[in-house]
């Protein structure tokens, strides 16, 4: 059995810190186990684990936005016995750096370029590499309808056609769009220069991050289009995906093992836990209208349209100690109320601190639990200034003071982010004071 250090002295429970397997963090509910897999897995093998989470945890599992599966609600004792059992089960898990790949590598017709064998090979070169920063990550994207341009990323190597044929630009810190160019790669070249730059910055210490290599590079400034996960969408000759996922992003065990079940009362025996706390099943078209019809029947989010998949929330109070606010309550009810608000073209930022864990990017909106009540902030990470502070019991009638402002002040052609942004905090600090005593 696995030996864990969970002196809760030591645990760290800062944002640069990152759980894992054998490595399990302490938050509000108890401990948290992350389970980050390379490859797809079965239904039968995400229902065993959600078995394993209930009978070992709280029975409440996170996707996170990255696409790794979280078991809350450990105990000291639990965690070391829960970590055999996961490994018994012989999932392909991932092991050492974060070296991430679209879901859909290597199977989507549309790829420029498979990026998983590059993946791999950075994978077994970083083994030795010691003392990177805890959270840093690899992302190698070869341009599937499903890629990772707007996940945060150290390194990132993205494909590109070429006269010459496939090449790889090389960029550091930020997402696609704001990430610095380094350079455009050969194959056998991209891989040589990532190792190298994270050997720089393993030299430079844990705290050392892709964007301290960054300085004096031109921002790449363009990315393809984000696809959304969630849906039903051709991926190959007769393969199709059907993407669903729980709202916010947390599901019990129950509904896990529910949806599992169907999927393989289907036919389908596949399926990848995917970015935006999504879940992608791998079947033919007819199967994967069954499932979303099922999923969308109890409760998953089967749609880019659904407001829920435009709110970005962390776990919330009582779940995380640092969380001011229970922050899927206020989700809900935001998605309920102010749905022609959440229209797709921002994400809005659902905070129990000012941490921002669920969204460390700028939001054209983000509301952040406080001690005395929940902190608006408009064009800014939570962390920024507010435009307006409320108190908690005015939250919901807050909330919908902005989305009836917008929508009357929203002009032809106009997106929600667009006239959120022009209105600027004034007229919407404005707005939230209008009817207050």
């Amino acid at each position: 059995m696995t030996s864990l250090s969970l002196d809760r002295n030591t645990l760290d429970m800062r944002r640069g810190a990152c759980p894992a397997l054998s490595a399990p963090m302490m938050t509000g509910d108890g401990l948290l186990a992350r389970v980050a897999l390379t490859e797809a897995i079965t239904p039968a093998q995400l229902a065993e684990l959600c078995r394993l989470a209930r009978r070992h945890g709280n029975g409440i599992l996170d996707i996170s936005a990255r696409g790794n599966l979280q078991v809350r609600g450990l105990s000291e004792a639990s965690a070391p016995i829960l970590d055999a059992d996961v490994r018994a089960v012989n999932l392909p898990l991932r092991d050492g750096l974060a070296v991430e790949t679209p879901p859909l590598a290597g199977i989507d017709e549309t790829e420029i370029a498979d990026p998983n064998p590059i993946a791999e090979a950075i994978r077994q070169g970083a083994r030795e590499i010691a003392g990177l920063a805890p959270k840093m990550s690899v992302v190698v994207d070869g341009g599937s309808r499903l890629g990772l341009s707007d996940l945060l990323a150290d390194i990132r190597l993205v494909a590109v056609a070429t006269a010459q044929g496939t090449g790889w630009v090389l960029l550091l810190g930020g997402t696609e769009t704001t990430g610095r160019i380094f350079n455009v790669l050969r194959e056998t070249d991209a891989i040589a220069a990532t190792l190298e730059l994270l050997r720089k910055l393993s030299a430079m210490g844990t705290t050392a991050r892709g964007r301290d290599l960054a300085a004096g590079l031109p921002k790449n400034g363009a990315a393809r289009p984000a696809a959304s996960p969630f849906g039903n969408f051709h991926v190959s000759e007769n393969l199709f995906a059907a993407g669903v996922g729980p709202a916010f992003g947390q599901a019990s065990a129950e509904d896990l093992i529910a949806i599992c079940d169907e999927a393989e009362r289907l036919g389908i025996r596949s399926l990848k836990p995917a970015f935006d706390h999504s879940l992608l099943f791998f079947a033919t078209q007819t199967a994967c209208e069954a499932l979303i019809a099922f999923a969308g029947n109890n409760g998953f989010v089967t749609s880019p349209s659904d407001p829920r998949s435009a709110i970005a929330a962390c776990p919330g109070s009582p779940a995380c100690n640092s969380a001011a606010i229970a922050t899927h309550d206020l989700a809900a009810k935001a998605a309920e109320d102010c749905g022609d608000l959440l229209d797709g073209s921002f994400r809005l930022h659902v905070t129990g601190c000012p941490k921002g864990c669920a969204h460390p990017e700028p939001s054209a909106l983000a509301l952040c639990g406080t001690n005395d009540g929940l902190s608006l902030v408009t064009q800014g990470k939570a962390s920024a200034e507010p435009f307006a502070s409320v108190a908690f019991a005015d939250t919901n009638n807050s909330l919908r003071r902005l989305a009836d402002l917008v929508r009357n002040e929203r002009q032809a052609g106009e997106n929600s982010a667009a006239c959120l942004a022009r209105l600027g905090p004034r007229r919407l600090a404005a707005a939230v004071m209008s009817g207050r005593p």
